[in-house]
């Protein structure tokens, strides 16, 4: 298989470690893993904003960087949501089509993909899991509580491996943190009373570390909790199932 890494912007600029947990994971499990250097960002901040039209010149670049590979790997469901329902390319529309199809949120990718059953992990910690909003009811990575139906969670199943991982249930698990890309800084009071709540509900349950697929929620969730003086920290996912 011919696999790519894509980085979001906020993951290359402020959380680079988690990029690199991320190429260290496929790795160990035996995937041969490219980074194309010429990706830039997907345009869902100006898509999001109201400004698709301006994204063109990203999707082109997109489709030029990824083009060939068979799998496109991100640790961001925000991302490759945003890439899966509007990529569109003025130079190959054919290979941005096929693209679409072929992007991956990284613990889909291991569950649906690689089916992973094992990992040589180790984390000795108390945890929380955030599932992300895109992720949960866009990409389908755990089952919504608002449905009647048998409940699932890749990231879930993926941590069950981690030896020492303990992961607690929070009282609402699938809400959402209040981050919401430009939403916080138009709704800035309430996106903060919604990540405290989210928070709140962690601590709680006595989460020595809260964790998720997203580094823009847990962006969010860090800063709240350094202005309230916590000692909890903020993981993503790639890190804990990449920890030795």
């Amino acid at each position: 298989m011919k696999i790519a890494l894509f980085l979001p912007c906020y993951v290359d600029q402020f959380y680079p470690q988690v990029g690199v947990a991320t190429l260290q994971l496929l790795q160990k499990l035996g995937c041969d893993v490219d980074f194309p250097l010429s990706q830039t960002c997907c345009g869902q901040p100006m898509a999001n904003a109201g400004f698709e039209h301006l994204t063109q010149g990203c999707n082109d670049n997109f489709v030029r960087a990824f083009s060939g590979y068979d799998y496109v790997v991100a640790p961001s469901g925000s991302c490759v949501l945003h890439i899966k329902e509007h990529l569109h390319s003025t130079e190959n529309e054919a290979e941005a089509l096929r693209l679409r199809h072929c992007v991956y949120e990284l613990s889909e990718f291991l569950t649906d993909i690689l089916k992973v059953e094992s990992l040589p992990a180790r984390f000795p910690h108390r945890v929380g899991m955030h599932v992300s909003c895109h992720g949960q009811r866009g990409l389908k990575l755990s089952q919504m509580s608002e449905l009647n139906a048998p409940g699932f969670s890749k990231p879930g199943a993926l941590l069950a491996m981690v030896e020492g991982l303990e992961l607690i249930e929070l009282d609402r698990k699938d809400e959402c943190c209040g981050f919401g890309g430009t939403f916080c800084v138009s709704e800035e009071a309430v996106s903060v009373k919604m990540g405290n709540d989210r928070i709140a509900d962690h601590l709680r349950h006595g989460a020595e570390y809260i964790i998720g697929g997203d580094v823009s929620c847990l962006m969010h969730f860090e800063g709240l909790l350094r202005r309230q003086g916590s000692t909890v920290k903020v993981l993503h996912l790639a890190e804990i199932l990449n920890s030795e």
